[in-house]
């Protein structure tokens, strides 16, 4: 989701596994004065009402600067990918499969949460699969000691000092415990990947209490996309967008997620869906992607596309959730 990672596709896929090494002494003397910056987050959180016990027990999970963190965050080699190559290497036939299954276990949930939030059951899929990989990989960090580390360090301060306030409060409510909030080297929770300001606008408890469990409770984790996604303007039932045929006498230039037409005016300049027919209904609005241009893949995209773009705004990233909801439901 946007703000917790380097942006994925469409460019580059950045933090896929970090090099380089922070000298032992740059950390050293980081935590000479990360007391006192502690001492001062502390002031604040007080200063905001938040439990004295809570902040002290959360703040006792961090005791200098995480290294590890340091390290991921400084050193993010990027590696410019095709969107063939990143659809070879996100949409897997073993993640695929264990999406199906996921999805023959949760169906009923889902169901439920469609029904709750207007939310199409494809998306969800999608989402949770690509971020967490259903479940199976959600981030081994301490959330409070990688956003304290990120926020001393400066060179995002204020953004990650306000996510580790925000963390506090949620820890202030009591939706977990300080130990068990981990997440993602850049403070990401659980298995939607939820940034904790995130978290407090969107997650949402599957039976309707205020504490939503997005690390464990698979039926949380589900609602808690589901209500991103429809507070985000999802349309129900209606398509993010299909494989289409596109005429060789449109240039790149004359498309691209801000070409919009009618599908009347899409077909008039000889696109056509992937089986080479004409499009059911001309009145809808759609705009073609090509992202590996001429000769590549060619979608045309709707307005829940850019809805999806809202969780993470990549193309790459929203064509593989489209197309991973479609193949595991």
């Amino acid at each position: 989701m946007m703000g917790r990672r380097a942006m994925l596709g469409g460019f580059t896929l950045a933090g896929a596994a970090a090099t380089g090494l922070i000298r032992p002494s740059s950390v050293a003397l980081a935590a000479g004065s990360y007391g006192t910056f502690l001492a001062d987050v502390r002031r604040q959180a007080l200063g905001m009402g938040l439990s004295e016990g809570i902040v002290d027990a959360a703040l006792k999970q961090t005791r200098e600067p995480n290294a590890k963190v340091l390290k991921l965050d400084r050193h993010q080699p990027e590696f410019t990918l095709t969107w063939a190559q990143y659809r070879e290497k996100v949409l897997t036939s073993a993640k695929i499969e264990a999406g199906r299954t996921a999805y023959g276990t949760y169906g009923n949930t889902l169901a439920k949460v469609t029904s709750e939030t207007g939310v199409d059951q494809q998306p969800i899929m999608g989402i949770w699969g690509l971020e967490s990989y259903y479940g199976r990989i959600t981030g081994g960090f301490n959330v409070v000691d990688a956003l304290a580390t990120l926020a001393f360090d400066g060179r995002r301060a204020a953004f990650f000092r306000s996510e580790l306030l925000n963390a506090l409060k949620i820890l202030n409510e009591g939706r977990i415990t300080p130990a068990a909030m981990s997440g993602s080297y850049a403070g990401a929770m659980g298995q939607p990947q939820f940034m904790p300001s995130a978290y407090l606008k969107y997650a949402r408890a599957f039976d309707g209490s205020s504490r939503a469990d997005i690390w464990k409770t698979v039926p949380d984790v589900l609602m808690s996309i589901g209500n991103y996604l429809a507070k985000s303007g999802w349309r129900t039932g209606e398509p993010w967008g299909q494989p289409v045929r596109v005429p060789a006498s449109l240039t790149q230039s004359q498309i691209g997620r801000s070409a919009t037409r009618s599908l009347k005016a899409w077909m008039e300049a000889g696109v056509r869906r992937e089986d080479g027919s004409e499009f059911r209904r001309g009145d809808v609005e759609g705009a073609i992607v090509r992202p590996d241009g001429e000769g590549g893949e060619a979608f045309m995209v709707y307005h829940n596309f850019n809805v999806i773009r809202r969780y993470n705004p990549s193309d790459y990233y929203a064509l593989g959730v489209g197309l991973m909801g479609n193949l595991t439901t």
